[in-house]
């Protein structure tokens, strides 16, 4: 029997499948070989005050940014107000303990919801859903902070069966023309909050999509394929358990929004393993499409940080299993 010869490798091609929004596989081999430093800096940004910075850990510069808005807001005797996404228990507890160690009033601070989840009839979960979003927020955030410094809570504001055909046009409303600050980090399908590249969104006009509001929506798969390796949902596959639709802000909300920052840094468990290694180079270096949703943050002033491990080189591992 002849001998197989393994070197060179074949070169073996395939289209996608229909499940994947964006296929441009030649455009993704050229922005998987970027690494490091290189994913700092792009000739076809659409907004010069889109920045990326890649550093040893992004979590701190976000707690710090989000408090040191908070805390000039609260000197300045200010309203102040942040569109959140959840859960994110490890920057909001401590978010919340540099809130009350410097004794911050949040009294005119306002805070918008992403997203929650809803069920296949679409009836948004209630606050008292343990994997839900507004629960986490509340749990972690809000009732972390000190009573006498705590914001009122007709100041935290999330989607409803009865405000989301509106919830777009109430953040406007309070923030005066849009938040002060949204934090956002991008799923699987590169969606924003859950603004993923599904018929609810997807259209060919880039302004008509930017212009968006919040709506009910049916989850990408791959969206909750992501969330059913979330600690909520036990890290273990369980997609039977992840609600199949969800609430979300639209677009508009991140365009209306006056400061934007976007951390990518999520491992699976601490590990190299990442689904959001590639997306980051898709939504920091792809183009500006529905297909990849986060990528509208390169038409907009923000900041983006990626962490040392999102940003490492990744390539064909033969030996290495899952």
């Amino acid at each position: 029997m002849k001998d197989i010869i393994f070197d060179p490798p074949t070169k073996f091609d395939f289209k996608c499948g229909d499940y994947v929004a964006f296929k441009d596989r030649e455009l993704c081999e050229r922005l998987r070989l970027m690494s490091g430093k290189e994913l700092e800096k792009h000739e076809d940004w659409q907004h010069p005050e889109f920045k990326v910075k890649v550093m040893m850990n992004p979590h701190p510069v976000l707690i710090a940014t989000l408090f040191s808005r908070l805390k000039a807001a609260s000197e300045a005797g200010k309203p102040f107000s942040m569109i959140l996404g959840n859960p994110e228990p490890d920057t909001y507890i401590p978010l919340a303990q540099l809130i009350n160690y410097f004794g911050v009033d949040c009294s005119k601070v306002s805070i918008f919801a992403e997203d929650e989840w809803a069920d296949d009839q679409g009836n948004i979960a209630p606050e008292t859903y343990e994997a839900g979003f507004v629960h986490s927020l509340l749990k972690y955030f809000v009732y972390q902070i000190d009573p006498k410094l705590r914001m009122p809570l007709e100041n935290v504001y999330y989607p409803t069966n009865k405000n989301i055909d509106s919830y777009s046009d109430i953040i406007n409303d309070v923030t005066e023309g849009g938040a002060d600050i949204i934090s956002t980090s991008p799923g699987w399908t590169g969606h924003v909050a859950f603004v993923d590249p599904i018929p609810e969104f997807v259209c060919d006009d880039i302004d008509e999509w930017l212009n968006k509001k919040a709506q009910l929506v049916t989850l990408h798969p791959f969206t909750v394929a992501q969330n059913s390796l979330h600690g909520v949902f036990g890290q273990s596959g369980y997609i039977q358990s992840v609600p199949p639709r969800a609430a979300t802000i639209g677009p508009i909300d991140v365009k209306r929004a006056k400061e934007r920052i976007e951390v990518h840094a999520l491992l699976t468990n601490g590990t190299f393993s990442s689904w959001q290694r590639m997306t980051s180079r898709l939504v920091t270096h792809g183009p500006v499409t529905p297909l990849v949703p986060s990528s509208m943050l390169q038409t907009m002033k923000t900041q983006v940080y990626i962490s040392d491990e999102l940003a490492a080189p990744f390539e064909c591992w033969e030996k290495v299993g899952y």
